[in-house]
């Protein structure tokens, strides 16, 4: 009887033992070693690449208006994902110069550049040829005032020093760019191939 015993007090600790190991982190994500108390640790996008292979020009984006997430993404994977704020009018496509809003779409790179104000200034290849193609149709359409340009300018971008927490409150205050933290930006910067990089930006 106390071989039974035993036997199922052998079980029941490896049942318990098994269920505190810790479930599958997300990508760029590691718990530490303290046990089921364990705070996350965010490993930088670099290491994610190389610890995975991955080849650098596979490195895509993702911006979800609504969520205010900047994904990143290789051949549909997302590797890591960043907040991120939006246009003051952060709803619905840009239509025109001046509306304050986020373009939607798929669109590259021209050029990406350190900037004073904004730490580092990535150029959006807005307008392009599908935001033209909407430029006009909606024009025909009347909804846009006449006079009325289809802007440009767009871009990601960093805060000024020391104010990431215009990032974080998650209130939206660009006119149509897309702001990071500080960090972030120094994080996607490197992976960024203009004429080649591609992002896609949804409602």
């Amino acid at each position: 009887m106390d071989m039974m015993r035993r036997a199922a007090l052998l079980l029941v600790l490896h049942a318990v033992s098994a269920c505190s190991q810790p479930a599958n982190q997300p990508l760029g994500d590691s718990g530490d070693s303290e046990g089921l108390a364990a705070t996350p640790v965010i490993r930088p996008l670099s290491t994610i690449i190389d610890s995975l292979r991955i080849d650098a020009r596979s490195i895509g984006f993702k911006v979800h208006k609504a969520q205010r997430r900047f994904e990143v993404l290789s051949r549909g994977r997302v590797l890591k994902s960043y907040p991120c704020v939006l246009g003051e009018a952060p709803v619905g496509d840009k239509l025109h110069q001046g509306d304050r809003r986020t373009p939607e779409g798929t669109f590259t790179f021209r050029s990406k550049r350190m900037h004073a104000q904004w730490h580092k200034f990535i150029w959006v290849d807005y307008p392009n040829a599908e935001s033209w193609r909407r430029f006009n149709e909606r024009k025909t359409q009347g909804l846009i005032p006449r006079g009325k340009d289809i802007g440009g300018e767009i871009g990601i971008h960093g805060v000024p020093d020391g104010m990431d927490h215009w990032v974080d409150s998650g209130a939206d205050w660009t006119w149509g760019c897309i702001a990071l933290k500080n960090a972030d930006v120094d994080e996607i910067y490197p992976l960024i191939i203009p004429e080649r990089t591609m992002m896609e930006v949804v409602p």
